[in-house]
């Protein structure tokens, strides 16, 4: 219990950006006295700040008081070939650095291990670590990781808050792909999405219903690579022969890839009918865009086709990160 108030009272102020204590006491339905002296004790660790007096009803005006949004910080960062992408951020989500780092983590988990102490070590006010992985994530356990053998089975949010104390989230790639999309876009809001990226471990899927994040029995969801499309070849197998193994690095643009694509949104269509479905601007343009609805238009009707856009995947990938890290950081401190 003693870590739900200040958690309450924390989660007010940023929601309601100041307050007074009567507000406070008001919005939580907690004693003005208990408000009082949790507001003192975090007050005293530099969590809470007076922020001016409040406007005068008559009375004695009632101090506001402010959340401090440096008091503590997050990490997010992700796994791409032979780099991390990270960013730190505060409790309102301002950047407080970004970082690209050339980090070799398909051999073990020493190197990554060694770049989130660094992080730490400068930032020691971090509170909060999203990593992201190009796999399947059973609650911090990865489970299936194409190129990144070392990191199979290894549960790692046990690992690392056993490491370093602090809340960790691990999340699939495109799961918080979408899920920043959606928390930047807030017109989507109750909207189904489908957010697809060939990118460069192969091909996948974020799944958003209603707000929340489609995970499926075990946890498979959105491992298009392997849905069936021809009766010879999986989606993976059918976009294989673009770049070799180097699925992504190059814009879909032949007749092979976008007849693919159209099947793949065809068949999104006929099992959850979304509203939209996104494509990163590093792999598609309108043009192509255009055409992959023409052929998913051959197999189901063109009315019930969803809205096509394009986005920056890197920046929402990182902003999903940071939407979980900051729910981590705000609810787990």
């Amino acid at each position: 219990m003693k870590k739900v108030i200040p958690r309450a009272i924390r989660t007010t102020l940023l929601q309601l950006e100041s307050a007074t204590k009567v507000e406070i006491s008001q919005h939580l339905d907690i004693s003005f006295p208990t408000v009082s002296k949790v507001i003192a004790q975090m007050e005293r660790e530099g969590e809470v700040y007076e922020s001016g007096l409040d406007d005068s009803s008559g009375g004695r005006r009632a101090q506001r008081y402010t959340y401090n949004p440096d008091y503590m910080l997050g990490l997010a960062l992700f796994l791409e070939e032979d780099k991390t992408v990270s960013t730190i951020f505060n409790c309102v989500g301002e950047v407080k650095e970004k970082g690209i780092e050339q980090v070799m983590v398909q051999d073990d988990l020493d190197s990554l291990t060694e770049l989130i102490k660094k992080n730490i070590t400068a930032y020691p006010k971090i509170n909060s670590i999203a990593i992201g992985v190009p796999g399947a994530v059973d609650n911090g356990r990865i489970f299936y990781i194409p190129s990144y053998e070392r990191f199979h089975n290894i549960d790692l949010k046990a690992y690392y808050e056993k490491v370093f104390t602090i809340p960790v989230v691990v999340e699939n790639d495109m799961n918080a792909a979408v899920l920043g999309f959606h928390h930047m876009n807030k017109r989507e809001e109750n909207q189904s999405l489908v957010y697809v990226y060939s990118g460069k471990n192969g091909p996948g899927a974020g799944i958003l219903l209603n707000g929340d994040v489609v995970r499926g029995s075990t946890f498979f969801t959105g491992e298009v690579s392997f849905v069936p499309l021809y009766d010879d070849r999986n989606f993976f197998q059918a976009l294989k022969e673009r770049a070799g193994k180097n699925v992504g690095k190059v814009r879909f643009s032949r007749e092979h890839e976008i007849q693919a694509m159209g099947r793949l949104i065809a068949s999104f269509v006929a099992i959850i009918n979304p509203h939209t479905v996104i494509f990163s601007k590093e792999e598609m343009d309108e043009i192509i865009l255009k055409n992959i609805a023409i052929e998913a238009a051959q197999y189901v009707p063109k009315e019930h086709l969803p809205r096509l856009v394009l986005s920056n995947w890197k920046e929402d990938y990182l902003n999903g990160l940071q939407y979980l890290a900051l729910e981590h950081m705000i609810t787990n401190n």
